[in-house]
């Protein structure tokens, strides 16, 4: 099937000219039989890309503990919806499920849902989670909506497709991609209004990247979440960011975006601005690093209770895998996380100012 998605694509705009970024994503991401996420399993050392819950489980045990916490502070509701957006092979749900059986009540209160619209995934999914029943959704839309939700997602937005814009003199340009001979290529169209954007908030030459789906998203999320509940957003990007972010990620190296469509993954930064002004009605956390998130959710006490059993190789991996997830010089500064809750609820532990 090499290069079957880019024949596509090429034909695509030949026949109707060049598209936009977010249609070239989903279509690169999410084709019904060419698309990444529907033909294959990304993860892991023989995928392409390794995601914090498979680094360590002290990942998914933190934010486990912090969302059971979360439960006890709104009352312990005897039902739930504990819900995860893009799960992966189910690993970070795994590790909430056991860790949580520690809270009493927890495990025993939540039903599992997951929002996954890859049937590649969900085979994964199902013998991960086997036991305890989960219940598979096509969009954050169809999660249930009479009971409190608590949700996390972990690496989900920053999947979902972006369109990007470049300021010019002239006014705004948005990139778009195009076909040159036998290749894919960027290109810009004439100018255009973008209603959405100050032209007078950036300089020529800037561009600014928004995402379209992001406020849908978090706004199906939040209507619930009002009613009770939490909903934790991990993702690496920024408070209002600028700049070409668009990315891809093919055996554990970047990649060309345009190079391998179908066969690499691609992503973009998160504007955490973005998920705060779709938060209501809920109140959104400030946005912390996720390095100080687990700092406060207790990873070190965590850490160094797993080294006493470990020797050798175990423990040098057990210790980088640590590093990994905290330190600022690794995925410790560039992922953030943000929080939101019903209005007047506190807010989860690691989350507050």
């Amino acid at each position: 099937m090499t290069g079957a998605l880019r024949d596509h694509l090429l034909h695509r705009i030949r026949t109707t000219g060049p598209m936009t970024v977010a249609d070239y994503m989903a279509d690169c991401l999410l084709h019904p039989t060419m698309g990444y996420y529907t033909t294959r399993d990304p993860f892991g050392a023989a995928g392409d890309f390794t995601t914090a819950p498979e680094i360590s489980q002290m990942f998914g045990e933190m934010l486990g503990l912090c969302l059971a916490q979360t439960w006890q502070d709104q009352g312990s509701p005897a039902r739930f919806a504990l819900a995860e957006l893009g799960p992966g092979r189910g690993t970070l749900m795994a590790d909430i499920l056991r860790v949580g059986r520690a809270v009493p009540g927890f495990t025993a209160a939540a039903r599992v849902h997951l929002v996954e619209a890859s049937p590649t995934l969900r085979d994964v999914q199902a013998r991960t989670l086997a036991g305890h029943t989960p219940i598979w959704h096509a969009g954050v839309d169809d999660l249930p909506d009479d009971l409190p939700l608590f949700l996390v997602a972990n690496e989900f937005l920053d999947a979902l497709p972006i369109r990007q814009y470049v300021r010019a003199v002239t006014g705004w340009h948005e990139r778009l991609v195009s076909a040159a001979d036998e290749a894919l290529t960027f290109a810009l169209s004439p100018p255009m209004p973008v209603p959405e954007l100050d032209p007078h908030s950036v300089q020529p030459g800037t561009m600014v990247e928004r995402c379209p789906a992001l406020p849908a998203v978090v706004g199906a999320v939040a209507a619930r979440v009002a009613r009770g509940g939490a909903a934790i957003f991990v993702d690496y990007g920024h408070w209002d960011s600028r700049g070409d972010t668009l990315q891809a990620l093919r055996d554990h190296a970047f990649d060309d975006p345009l190079a391998h469509p179908g066969q690499a993954d691609l992503t973009a930064h998160v504007d955490f601005a973005a998920i705060a002004a779709a938060a209501p009605p809920c109140e959104a956390s400030p946005m912390v690093t996720q390095g100080l998130l687990l700092e406060r959710l207790g990873i070190t006490a965590r850490a160094q209770a797993l080294a006493r059993g470990l020797t050798g190789p175990a423990l040098d991996t057990h210790v980088a895998a640590h590093r990994r997830l905290t330190h600022p010089a690794e995925m410790g500064d560039l992922f953030k996380a943000l929080a939101l809750v019903p209005p007047g609820a506190a807010m989860p532990p690691g989350f507050a100012a």
